[in-house]
């Protein structure tokens, strides 16, 4: 396993990680092997090769947003999953640049995309899906406002399009962030997920702890 990866909750049907910073979740065209996907594929197989056991992204983060993510054992589980996905309750953490005016609020857009995979707001419900995030300030530094966010819709780059919008982009952010900030990565990180077991139908929340470099951060 790569440095800072954790494996916080398994069973028969889910594999639920906290994922470091700067891990892809899975493959690219340029990188196909050092992925979480591939780490925890030859987890499950136990270095057997002719193995058949797998493992399925139920959903995705950003290669420099570290958090809890979710994999499923099984087709069949994932397939579960994905049909209450809409239902899941994920809050993330966030560090932005700035205090920001209101402590709390609800951000409400149309994400759209361009050729160059650049994601933008727009009110046009025609040009963009419906993203909608909410935001809680918890902390304040001189410098920075450490922020708890629920994501209410999950669309791509959606927290860190919806933060730059207001004027506070997230720390580290080199796609939507301050020109030359000098922060080391993107300070954002998924820091549970309440989900109902596909198969127990036990409700259930996996939840990370703090990344140490957010409390760093916090202390600049």
């Amino acid at each position: 396993m790569p440095q800072g990866l954790e494996i916080i909750y398994e069973d028969n049907d889910l594999l639920v990680v906290d994922k470091p910073a700067g891990l892809l979740t899975v493959s690219t065209p340029t990188n196909k092997l050092r992925t979480l996907h591939y780490y925890l594929t030859d987890y499950v197989r136990k270095g057997a090769l002719k193995s058949r056991k797998q493992v399925f992204a139920v959903h995705r983060l950003d290669q420099w947003t570290s958090g809890v993510l979710i994999f499923a054992k099984s087709d069949e589980v994932n397939l579960l999953l994905q049909d209450q996905w809409k239902d899941i309750k994920k809050k993330y953490l966030a560090i932005v640049h700035g205090h920001l005016s209101k402590k709390e609020d609800l951000i409400t857009s149309y994400l759209a995309e361009t050729p160059r995979y650049i994601v933008y707001s727009t009110t046009d419900p025609a040009k963009g899906k419906l993203a909608q995030t909410r935001y809680k300030v918890i902390k304040e530094t001189k410098s920075f406002s450490l922020l708890e966010i629920d994501l209410l819709t999950g669309r791509k780059n959606q927290i860190r399009v919806h933060l730059a919008d207001l004027g506070h982009p997230i720390a580290g952010d080199r796609k939507y962030g301050k020109p030359n900030d000098p922060c080391q990565r993107l300070a954002l990180h998924a820091k549970s997920i309440t989900i109902t077991h596909p198969i127990t139908k036990k409700q259930m929340t996996f939840e990370t702890k703090t990344p140490d470099y957010f409390l760093k951060l916090l202390r600049s």
